[in-house]
């Protein structure tokens, strides 16, 4: 089978990542406008004390759109639609420099635009719930949310290579798996960093919000990129550690199988 070009596996990672975005920040713009009619002020939604019922729905919209991705982009471009991901196989020499740069550049547009279009569709009133924006909600310091968002995407980037990269793993549970993490992790953590556990997930609300005349919270953006790009790498090496074969205990056993079989 000839290999699908880059230019569109890179197409691929941006149409993922536009799905993710759009379905998942949607559901917190929703959640906002429905639990409280209105936006709560001009400010960031998840600064505001969502309900837990709305957290499992947010986690599930986000949880569901990535399995749906996975399931049906995956076997064009990996769907990694999350640049930690794509850096940290990269980083463990499974993805070749171009194709990072191209996955990660292919994933902020498809974020970017995605917010573009639920500000465009929920209208003006959607810029004040900060369009699905993630922050550091009250009591959560800088640290405190950039160790956070680390640890969450350490669970996720552990998940997607027990299931989805390593080719020991049962075929056909990855989407779910991976899915079910991020909605898990969303809703564990979701309220005290707003849990992006990808930069493009939180460039894109944080750009079209800024551009379109709402909060300002670059400020906070460091926290989106390091915590998840640490807690991938982390995973990434943590995996390849604890997955790897024995060489020397294998050398050991296979004289004894080769002289059984002899016998």
């Amino acid at each position: 089978m000839a290999e699908i070009g880059l230019l569109k596996r890179s197409l691929a990672e941006l149409i993922g990542t536009f799905i993710l975005v759009f379905l998942g920040t949607g559901s917190v713009v929703t959640a906002v406008l429905l639990l409280y009619g209105h936006p709560p002020y001009a400010g960031n939604a998840f600064n505001v004390g969502i309900e837990i019922e709305a957290w499992l729905a947010i986690g599930l919209a986000f949880g569901i759109a990535v399995t749906a991705v996975i399931y049906a982009l995956g076997h064009i471009s990996g769907a990694h639609i999350n640049p930690a991901v794509s850096i940290a196989l990269w980083a463990t020499k499974r993805l070749p420099t171009s194709d990072m740069i191209a996955y990660v550049v292919a994933q902020f547009i498809g974020a970017s635009l995605a917010s573009f279009a639920v500000a465009f569709m929920w209208g003006s009133r959607s810029i004040a719930t900060g369009l699905g924006a993630t922050a550091m909600f009250y009591g959560v310091d800088y640290w405190q949310a950039m160790l956070i968002e680390a640890v969450a995407t350490f669970f996720l980037v552990l998940v997607i290579l027990g299931t989805a990269v390593d080719k020991r793993a049962a075929p056909g549970w990855a989407g779910l798996a991976i899915g079910a993490t991020v909605a898990v992790d969303i809703l564990v953590v979701g309220n005290l960093t707003g849990c992006a556990i990808n930069p493009a997930r939180a460039f894109g609300p944080y750009l079209a919000d800024w551009l379109l005349g709402g909060s300002n919270l670059w400020s906070q953006y460091p926290i989106y990129v390091i915590g998840p790009i640490v807690g991938a790498l982390a995973a990434a090496l943590v995996y390849g550690y604890i997955s790897s074969a024995d060489n020397k205990k294998a050398e050991a056993i296979a004289p004894a199988v080769i002289e059984t079989k002899k016998a």
